[in-house]
């Protein structure tokens, strides 16, 4: 099915809005009408992007990611020796030493490696290309024509980008531990409290962390889309979210800057390793989210702002 039938297929299952008169209500049907339009919708969107080679070439990095580092600890190891010098002692999570012993600390590391720069750049350019892409490509007008409407499109992109983000997580994770279930050792694992836990507790907070790396993201996605809707270049609104993201994590390394960096949306990232703590820490945890849902907030209210009052040439 082309691109022009699948963003038709809201409007024909649709049809045209009943209004009914002023000040009455919807008449029977309506809300249920227009629901199957927006996930109709929605679905479209989802297709669309999954089978985009772009998309599959990101996810195919992402899952080489787990692949590298367990090999590479994998050889490290071979003599005997712990996995980074067996310190553990740098400034991320302290999870790397601890593979060799358990395979399921490779999806924690495997997550920590890619939060840095690789996830957000792929979210980056899934959602820098949401609208700017398809105003580039002349489809943005189509996708108007279906009674969606512009805020709803809005938030059937963002939607998109968000299960975007929560795929891209997942294929780390998966990858990490299909990996290390064949390179190393599976069972009970020790927390960094140095307390024990099952292998099944253990796969629920890997779980439980992959989903919060997942929501660590939504910030990325909102600056994203708005980036899209300020210009009809897909490529220029990749690379300015990416250029975005790198800078505000190079700011977040001056302490000159300490003051700012509670604000930057990448400072709490790394924070889910609390949650292999015993008890959890939830401090970092929550500052973290709340900043992703305020940031999405902000970006998102400016991305409506802006789209809405756009004129749609392409």
């Amino acid at each position: 099915m082309s691109r022009a039938e699948s963003v038709r297929e809201p409007e024909g299952a649709a049809g045209p809005e009943p209004r009914g008169v002023p000040g009455e209500p919807d008449r029977p049907g309506t809300r249920t009408v227009r629901a199957l339009g927006a996930f109709g919708l929605f679905r479209s969107e989802l297709l669309t992007t999954f089978r985009r080679w772009r998309t599959l070439a990101l996810l195919g990095v992402l899952a080489a990611v787990p692949v590298l580092v367990g090999i590479a600890v994998k050889i490290e190891t071979g003599d005997g020796s712990a996995a980074g010098g067996g310190g553990g002692g740098g400034a991320g999570p302290a999870f790397i030493s601890q593979i060799t012993n358990n395979g399921l600390f490779l999806v924690f590391t495997a997550l920590a490696a890619t939060l840095p720069f690789f996830l957000p750049m792929a979210i980056g350019v899934v959602a820098g290309d949401s609208l700017a892409g398809e105003a580039n490509a002349g489809t943005l007008r189509y996708l108007l024509v279906a009674p969606a409407g512009r805020t709803r499109l809005l938030l059937t992109k963002y939607a998109t980008v968000i299960a975007f983000c929560l795929a891209a997580t997942l294929v780390v994770a998966l990858s990490a531990l299909a990996v290390g279930a064949l390179l190393f050792p599976l069972g009970d694992l020790t927390t960094i409290s140095g307390t024990r836990i099952g292998f099944a507790e253990g796969l629920g907070r890997a779980l439980l962390i992959a989903l919060v790396v997942a929501a660590s993201l939504i910030g990325v996605a909102a600056l994203g889309l708005f980036v899209s809707t300020l210009t009809s270049s897909g490529i220029a609104a990749m690379a300015t979210t990416v250029g975005l993201l790198i800078t505000v994590q190079i700011l977040d390394q001056i302490p000159q800057l300490d003051a700012l960096h509670p604000y930057f949306f990448s400072h709490y990232w790394l924070s889910f390793a609390d949650l292999m703590r015993e008890p959890v820490y939830w401090d970092d945890l929550t500052k973290n989210l709340g900043l992703q849902a305020l940031y999405a907030l902000v970006f998102g209210s400016a991305a409506w702002a802006r789209f809405t009052t756009k004129d749609i040439t392409a």
